[in-house]
């Protein structure tokens, strides 16, 4: 196999869980190619390095593999290379989560009025 589509390879690459939620990426242009945005249609050869924000982290990457099934996490892995600067950049955005809990990610979508009484006795002291 000598290019496939990028939209396919990030799917087999485990970086999202669906195709559409690739294309959806690429589109938005938080998948570059050699810092350029590109079309899901785009042919990726070996070599060519890769950022990619799927919403929790961003990654910089050496495409060293390619493959258009996907298969498990192990496998996935040896598709790309991970540059040092990214994978120390993702364990301190990791370490800054873990320390700094983001007080609004508990709630999920628009409060009850349970809720609501609950935070105000929190709030209060009660």
């Amino acid at each position: 196999m000598d290019n496939v589509r990028i939209d396919k390879w990030l799917w087999a690459a485990r970086f999202f869980k669906t195709r559409n939620l690739a294309i959806d990426a690429i589109d938005t242009g938080k998948v570059k190619i050699n810092g350029d945005r590109v079309k899901p249609a785009r042919l990726l050869k070996l070599g060519e390095k890769l950022y990619i924000n799927n919403g929790s982290d961003e990654w910089d990457v050496l495409v060293v593999g390619l493959s258009d099934q996907r298969q498990g996490a192990p496998i996935a892995r040896t598709l790309y290379e991970e540059s040092a600067e990214s994978i120390a950049r993702r364990e301190k955005e990791s370490e800054r989560r873990r320390l700094f809990h983001e007080p609004a990610a508990d709630f999920k979508g628009r409060p009850t009025k349970r809720d609501r009484r609950v935070r105000e006795q929190i709030d209060h002291g009660e």
